[in-house]
């Protein structure tokens, strides 16, 4: 079940809202709403397959259970809640084995789940191409890849690891944990919630009809990023990466059109899902701000996929020394930061190679220091450029296979073949309406005054009926539309 379908908007989130807030007029605070919110959570994460909530809950069990085991020799806090280690304080062997166990298990549940059919193909080829043992993938077993393991799993194991540092108390309840692992708002595709950002939120918080105001324009905008920007820009990057062969002038129309699908269909969710926090109480981090507008890949990286970032910086790259030891070691740390980063995305070469020009460019920037290129050129230069090497490493993120990701940047490089094929490409990609509406992303991405998360802070009258005019428009959108992926299912 995605956001933007008719199922979720005309019956699961009208009776989803509907029972929540009936849960609030139940007596024990809020462990009725987070007991309906956790039901509401599962229905909704196991509707394409039952099976995936088996092993979210055992995620959520082994991840309680750790965390219990943390704090079982500290004495209750004065409220009878469990204590908060001290941070920075000496650990017994119990818990470190227990945050290890931890990382253990949700990194393993994640490498086997996300990798192993990636494993085997890899295999497979290095055989073939040695002229070893070969071995067939279709005789090995082949694994389904749970949605949103990348996400509910990075959040499982920040609880365990912010209990271990002493950031954050521990749960008592396992409702309230098992609501905080699977609130289905961020569920399938983030932002990817700290355990420390909404642990104050799990136990006490307010409701409020202006939270509620601002989550419904912040969902109202999002889907209009979905339904009307990403998803026209996604039918012209799909045509034209998935045809045999394109001349130039497609090859580049497809690539920008992919950097305008994947921002807005992935800002759009991410707002879509502020949004239905802010209506159930809840105030989730901004994910996104304005990354196309960064001069460098450095700043791109502090405004693309800020829980991620974050996440990546706080419980990788610090934990290997970030850059305390020496400048070598900085580069290493940021190469290895990045191609973990790539193959979080997915289990693919191409992913590895994305994260490794990502991280490359890291490096170089940092070198550059204070006379970095950057400061000496124009903003829109920077700008300019920044964005064309985004798009270059896009290129591999989207491309199916490594081969055709370096067939792609042959066409856009005009080295690629012509023929019938990349004409009847190029009589299908310039449709008029799509077009239209890939200009009007790039002048959102580039002239809009405001992102959601400014825009909607005081909702004046204008405002509110800019936001009602977006969410009628997403939804005549969305009933003549048969085309509605989400790209970040995929990972």
């Amino acid at each position: 079940m995605v956001f933007s379908s008719e199922a979720f908007l005309y019956v699961f989130l009208p009776l989803a809202l509907g029972a929540y807030y009936v849960a609030g007029w139940l007596p024990g605070g809020l462990r009725p709403r987070h007991l309906v919110l956790t039901l509401l959570s599962y229905l909704f994460y196991g509707w394409a397959n039952p099976l995936f909530t088996v092993l979210m809950l055992a995620s959520t069990l082994i991840d309680y259970t750790l965390g219990r085991l943390m704090v079982a020799s500290e004495p209750l806090d004065a409220d009878g809640s469990l204590a908060t280690l001290e941070p920075g304080g000496p650990r017994t062997l119990a818990q470190k084995a227990a945050v290890w166990a931890s990382v253990v298990t949700n990194l393993g549940l994640l490498a086997f789940f996300k990798y192993f059919n990636f494993g085997v193909d890899s295999y497979a080829a290095v055989a073939d191409a040695t002229g070893l043992p070969g071995l067939d993938p279709s005789l090995v077993m082949r694994v389904t890849l749970p949605l949103g393991i990348s996400f509910y799993t990075f959040q499982s194991m920040s609880y365990s690891i912010d209990v271990y540092r002493g950031h954050a108390k521990p749960l008592r309840n396992l409702v309230d944990f098992a609501c905080y692992v699977s609130m289905f708002p961020q569920l399938v595709a983030g932002p990817i919630i700290r355990f420390s950002e909404v642990a104050a939120q799990l136990r006490s918080r307010t409701h409020s009809l202006a939270w509620f105001a601002r989550g419904v324009a912040f969902f109202s905008l999002g889907m209009a990023k979905k339904v009307c920007l990403a998803n026209p820009a996604a039918e012209v990057a799909d045509l034209v990466f998935d045809a045999p062969v394109v001349a130039a002038p497609e090859a580049w129309l497809g690539t920008f059109a992919y950097a305008m699908q994947i921002y807005f269909d992935f800002s759009g969710y991410s707002d879509m899902a502020i949004g239905l926090g802010l209506m159930m109480g809840f105030a989730f981090p901004k994910n996104f701000d304005g990354p196309y507008r960064s001069q460098s890949i450095t700043e791109f990286w502090q405004r693309w996929h800020l829980s991620l970032s974050s996440w990546l910086r706080d419980y990788l790259y610090i934990p290997l020394g970030g850059n305390r030891q020496g400048e070598r070691r900085t580069y290493v740390n940021l190469a290895l930061v990045m191609l973990f980063g790539g193959l979080w995305h997915g289990a693919s070469w191409n992913f590895v190679v994305w994260g490794a020009i990502h991280g490359l460019m890291l490096g170089f920037e940092r070198s550059q220091g204070k006379n970095s290129i950057y400061r000496r050129l124009p903003r829109p230069v920077g700008i300019a450029i920044t964005f064309g090497l985004v798009c270059f490493a896009w290129v591999f993120f989207r491309a199916p296979t490594l081969p055709a990701a370096l067939a792609h940047l042959q066409a856009m490089a005009g080295l690629g073949a012509a023929g019938d094929a990349a004409l009847a490409v190029r009589a299908l990609a310039w449709a008029p309406y799509n077009l239209v509406m890939i200009g009007v992303a790039a002048l959102v991405v580039w002239g809009a005054p405001w992102q959601t998360w400014d825009f909607t802070r005081r909702l004046s009258p204008v405002r509110a009926a800019i936001v009602v005019g977006c969410l009628l428009l997403a939804l005549v959108e969305l009933s003549t539309q048969s085309y509605n992926p989400f790209i970040y299912f995929l990972f």
